[in-house]
C-alpha cells in the first residue's frame, strides 16, 4: 500500500491574520454526515489587505491519470495561493513541475472521512488524498488561507498578477515563425524555394501576421475581461452565478471563437493572468460588457481581415503551382470525365440523369470555394466518397429514401489493389423528412449552481433536472443517433479485407460521437422505466428498437437490424460533477456483427466531460481508450485513442488508431477529428475515411441538432397507429418542449415521474420486480432483444397488446 510521507523542516506557523469577515473562509455544508462532499467557499464581502500566508509542502496521494487506476505519491507546494507539483522535492526546486493550479480560480471540495480533496480548474480535475487526519486538517486549513489570499490578491491587485504563469519574452511572434519556416522550405527543393521567396515578397501575407498578432493581443484581452467575470461570479455572488446577463450584442446567435476552439479560454497556461478590477456596481458590470463587445468586434474584424488575405495568397500560390507544374495525362482525363458527369447530374441530388454509376466523386462546389476550416483539408487525399445508403438532403427538404446500397470507392486502396464494390441499385421512393424544430430552444434562467452545489462527486443520474436543461431528446433516441453513419459498416459487410474492416468498424465507432460536438448546452430526457422508441430508416436500410430496461441502476438497452449488419448494446451513465466540469463515464459493451464473414465486433465507450459547466461557454470532450476487437477471429485489433486536450495545443478533439494483426504488428494507421472527418495512412498521401455531415445552418437555435437528430422525434399521422403507447414520440413532456412550451412541460415531467414513483411502489409492496418487455437478460448478464418487438408490431399490432399507463 502506497504511504504519504511528509518532509517536515522548521517551519514557522502561519502569522499571515484570518480575513476580515469571518464567513471569507466559510464552507457550504450540504450534509451533516462527514462521508459527503463540502464546497469550500471563497472571498466574501470587500477585498481587504492580507499578510502572504506561509508555504505548505509534503508528500501527497494524487490519482493516476486515465488510463492508469490507483493513486501515485507527488511533491507539493502550496505558495501564494499556487499549488505546484512534481515527482520529489528536488524536481520541483529544478522547476521540472508535473502541473501547477491556482487555487483561487478552482472550485475546492473536500469529504473529510475519506480525506479526500478536489481541486477543479475547468481544464483537469485533481483529487488528491491525504493519509492522516492531522495531514488533512492542515493542508486544508492552508488551502482555505491561500485560496482566501489569491481571491484577495486578484481582486486588489488584478494588473500586478504574475504568479502563476509569467510571460516570457522567448516566445516567437507570429512572423518570424513564418518566416522561419519558409527559411526552412528554402532548403528543401528548387519548387520550394520560389514559394518561399514568394512568401517573403507577398504584401498579403505580410499583412495576415500582422492581423494575426493584433487578433492575438485582443484573444489575451478578451480572456482578462473573461476572468474578471469569473472573478465577479465566484467571488460575489457563486450561489447565484446566473444572474449575470450577457448582453445582446454577444447572443448565441453569433459564432464563439471558444466553442471551435475550447483551447482559446485557457490562456492562463502561457500567458499573464491580470484582469481589471472586480466590479462592484452594475455601472462597472456594464461597463465590462460593453468592452467585451468592442474587443470581439475587433477580433472580428482582424480575422476578417487575415481571412481575406489568405484567400488572396491560396489563389496566387494555385495559380502558381498550376503554371510551374505540367498536368499529367490521367489528370487531364480526370477532369474531362468530370466535367461530362457534372454537366449530366442534377446539383442539388447529385444524382445522374443517365442512370446509376459505379464510381462518382461527389464534389460540393461550395466546399471547393471556401478556406480550409479543417484537417482534411491540409492533404491532397482521396477520399471513399459514400453514396450508399446514407440519407441526402434534397431540395424542397425531402429525403430519398432507398437510393442505392452501392459504395464509391477509388479503383485503388492504400496498398494499391483494385478492389471495387458493384453498385446494386434498388428502387427510388420519396420520404419527407422535417428539416426543422417546431420552435427554437427556449431562454432559460434556471441557475445550475443552485441545482450541483449540493452534488459535488455525486451520481448525477440520480438527482432530478429541470425541464429547461434538457433537449426535445430521450436517451434512448440518442443511443438511435449512433447510427447516423450507419453506412459505414455498410462498406464493411461489402469489403473482404479483415483489416480494411476492422477501419470501417473503427471509423463507425468513432463517428457516433460526433453529434455530441454542439450539444453541450443541454442533456436528453431520462427514460422512466419501460418506455420504448422504435426508428424504421429504410432510406438508411435499418430499423431500431429501444427499452429503458432498469430504473436503479438507470439501464438502456437497444437493438438494430439490417440486411447488412446488427448492432446492439445497453449502456448505464454514471454523471460526476467536480465543481467546474461534469464527468460522464458510460459502462457497457457495443455489439456489431457483419453477417457476410461472421465478425462479431465489441468495444467499450471512452469518458465523456461538459467543461465550463457553470457559464453559457460550455464544451465537451471525449478522452481515453477505445479497444475494438473480433470475438469471432484473432486476426486483428484496433486500439484507438481520444487525446485528452491540453491547453494551447492543437489535439483537441483529436482521435489516434492503429489496426494490428495478431502479433501486434501494425497493419492500417488511422487518425483525425471525431467530430469532423477521419483519415487512413499517413500525411500528406492520407485517404478520408469519413467526414461528418453539415450542420443545418440554425443549428444553434435549436439545440445544435444534426438533421438526423431532428427527424428522431418527428410523429406523423400514419405512424401514430402502429406506436406503442410507450414510445417516446408520445411522451407529452417531450413534445411540449419540443413545441417550445417548457413551463408546461415541467408539470408534465413531474406528473411522469410521480407515476413512476407510484408504480415501483406497487412492484415493491407486492415483492414484484419489473420485467423488460422486448429485451433479456443474457448469459453474461447483458440485455440482448428476445426479438418480440416487429413480430408483436405486426400481429396483432400494439393497439391490441396491454402496456402499462407510463404518462
Amino acid at each position: 500500500e502506497t504511504t504519504v510521507g511528509r518532509e517536515r523542516g522548521s517551519r514557522e506557523k502561519m502569522t499571515s491574520p484570518s480575513p476580515t469577515h469571518s464567513d471569507s473562509s466559510g464552507s457550504s455544508k450540504h450534509d451533516s454526515n462527514q462521508d459527503s462532499w463540502e464546497i469550500v467557499e471563497g472571498l466574501r464581502g470587500v477585498p481587504a489587505s492580507m499578510q502572504e500566508p506561509v508555504r505548505q509542502e509534503g508528500f501527497l496521494l494524487k490519482r493516476r491519470k486515465w488510463p492508469m487506476k490507483g493513486w501515485h505519491k507527488r511533491y507539493f507546494l502550496l505558495e501564494k495561493g499556487i499549488l505546484k507539483y512534481a515527482k520529489r522535492g528536488t524536481d520541483l526546486k529544478k522547476g521540472k513541475l508535473h502541473g501547477r493550479i491556482d487555487v483561487g480560480l478552482s472550485v475546492m471540495a473536500i469529504k473529510k472521512k475519506a480525506m479526500c480533496i478536489d481541486l477543479d480548474n475547468e481544464d483537469n480535475i485533481y483529487h488528491l488524498k491525504v493519509k492522516s487526519p492531522e495531514l488533512f486538517e492542515e493542508w486544508v486549513s492552508k488551502l482555505r488561507h491561500h485560496r482566501v489570499f489569491r481571491q484577495n490578491e486578484i481582486a486588489m491587485y488584478p494588473h500586478e498578477r504574475n504568479l502563476f504563469h509569467p510571460h516570457t519574452s522567448s516566445s516567437p511572434s507570429l512572423n518570424d515563425s513564418m518566416r522561419k519556416r519558409s527559411t526552412l522550405t528554402k532548403q528543401a527543393s528548387v519548387h520550394q524555394s520560389m514559394v518561399s521567396s514568394w512568401l517573403h515578397s507577398s504584401e498579403d501575407m505580410d499583412k495576415c501576421c500582422k492581423d494575426l498578432e493584433e487578433c492575438q493581443s485582443y484573444l489575451l484581452e478578451l480572456n482578462l475581461l473573461l476572468k474578471s467575470m469569473e472573478v465577479l461570479h465566484r467571488t460575489y455572488s457563486a450561489p447565484a452565478i446566473s444572474a449575470l446577463q450577457v448582453p445582446s450584442c454577444i447572443s448565441s446567435n453569433s459564432p464563439r471563437l471558444h466553442a471551435s476552439n475550447p483551447n482559446l479560454s485557457t490562456t492562463e497556461t502561457n500567458t499573464q493572468e491580470a484582469c481589471p478590477e472586480s466590479p462592484d456596481s452594475p455601472t462597472d458590470v456594464s461597463r465590462l460588457q460593453e468592452d467585451f463587445c468592442r474587443l470581439a468586434n475587433s477580433v472580428h474584424s482582424t480575422l476578417k481581415s487575415a481571412f481575406s488575405s489568405l484567400v488572396a495568397e491560396r489563389d496566387r500560390m494555385r495559380h502558381t503551382i498550376d503554371m510551374q507544374a505540367p498536368q499529367p495525362v490521367q489528370v487531364l482525363g480526370l477532369k474531362t470525365a468530370y466535367a461530362s458527369v457534372s454537366y449530366s447530374c442534377d446539383p442539388q441530388r447529385s444524382e445522374c440523369s443517365g442512370g446509376s454509376h459505379s464510381l462518382v466523386h461527389q464534389v460540393s462546389n461550395e466546399s471547393k470555394a471556401s478556406i480550409p476550416e479543417s484537417i482534411s483539408e491540409f492533404f491532397d487525399a482521396q477520399e471513399y466518397l459514400l453514396s450508399s445508403s446514407s440519407s441526402e438532403v434534397s431540395d424542397d427538404d425531402s429525403y430519398i429514401s432507398d437510393v442505392s446500397d452501392s459504395v464509391s470507392m477509388d479503383t485503388c486502396s492504400n496498398e494499391g489493389g483494385s478492389e471495387r464494390h458493384n453498385s446494386v441499385s434498388s428502387v427510388v421512393t420519396l420520404t419527407r423528412r422535417r428539416s426543422t424544430l417546431p420552435s427554437p430552444c427556449p431562454a432559460s434562467s434556471v441557475s445550475l449552481w443552485n441545482i450541483l452545489r449540493n452534488n459535488i462527486g455525486k451520481d448525477l443520474s440520480k438527482v432530478a433536472m429541470p425541464v429547461h436543461l434538457n433537449e426535445p431528446l430521450n436517451t434512448l433516441q440518442r443511443l438511435c443517433e449512433e447510427l447516423e453513419y450507419s453506412e459505414l459498416l455498410d462498406i464493411a459487410n461489402q469489403t473482404q479485407d479483415p483489416y480494411q474492416r476492422m477501419v470501417y468498424v473503427a471509423t463507425f465507432a468513432i463517428s457516433a460521437y460526433a453529434s455530441t460536438y454542439h450539444r453541450a448546452g443541454s442533456k436528453p430526457f431520462n427514460p422512466v422505466l419501460g418506455e420504448t422508441y422504435e426508428c424504421d430508416r429504410p432510406d438508411k436500410g435499418f430499423r431500431f428498437i429501444a427499452e429503458q430496461v432498469s430504473h436503479h441502476p438507470p439501464v438502456s438497452a437497444c437493438h438494430s437490424d439490417s440486411r447488412n449488419f446488427s448492432f446492439w448494446q445497453d449502456v448505464r451513465w454514471k454523471n460526476k460533477f467536480w465543481g467546474k466540469s461534469m464527468e460522464i463515464v458510460p459502462m457497457g459493451t457495443t455489439h456489431v456483427t457483419l453477417p457476410a464473414f461472421g465478425d462479431h465486433y465489441e468495444w467499450n465507450k471512452v469518458t465523456s466531460c461538459i467543461h465550463n459547466i457553470l457559464s453559457g461557454q460550455r464544451w465537451i470532450e471525449h478522452y481515453g481508450e477505445m479497444s475494438i476487437k473480433n470475438i469471432n477471429s484473432d486476426a486483428c485489433q484496433c486500439k484507438v485513442t481520444f487525446v485528452k486536450a491540453k491547453s494551447w495545443s492543437s489535439t483537441v478533439n483529436e482521435i489516434e488508431a492503429v489496426i494490428t494483426d495478431s502479433n501486434g504488428k501494425i497493419v492500417h494507421s488511422i487518425f483525425g477529428k471525431w467530430h469532423e472527418s477521419v483519415f487512413q495512412g499517413n500525411p500528406p498521401s492520407a485517404t478520408c475515411i469519413w467526414r461528418a455531415n453539415s450542420m443545418p445552418v440554425d443549428q444553434d437555435q435549436y439545440y445544435g441538432f444534426t438533421q438526423f437528430a431532428v427527424e428522431l422525434n418527428e410523429l406523423d399521422s400514419t405512424q401514430r397507429p402502429l406506436l406503442p403507447p410507450t414510445d417516446t414520440r408520445l411522451r407529452p413532456d417531450q413534445r411540449l418542449l419540443e413545441e417550445g412550451n417548457p413551463d408546461a412541460a415541467e408539470e408534465q415531467k413531474q406528473r411522469i415521474e410521480q407515476l413512476q414513483r407510484e408504480r415501483r411502489k406497487v412492484l415493491q409492496d407486492n415483492s414484484m420486480t419489473h420485467q423488460p418487455r422486448f429485451f433479456k437478460k443474457s448469459k453474461d448478464d447483458t440485455w440482448v432483444s428476445n426479438n418480440a418487438y416487429w413480430e408483436q408490431r405486426r400481429d396483432p399490432g400494439f393497439g391490441k397488446v396491454d402496456f402499462p399507463v407510463l404518462w
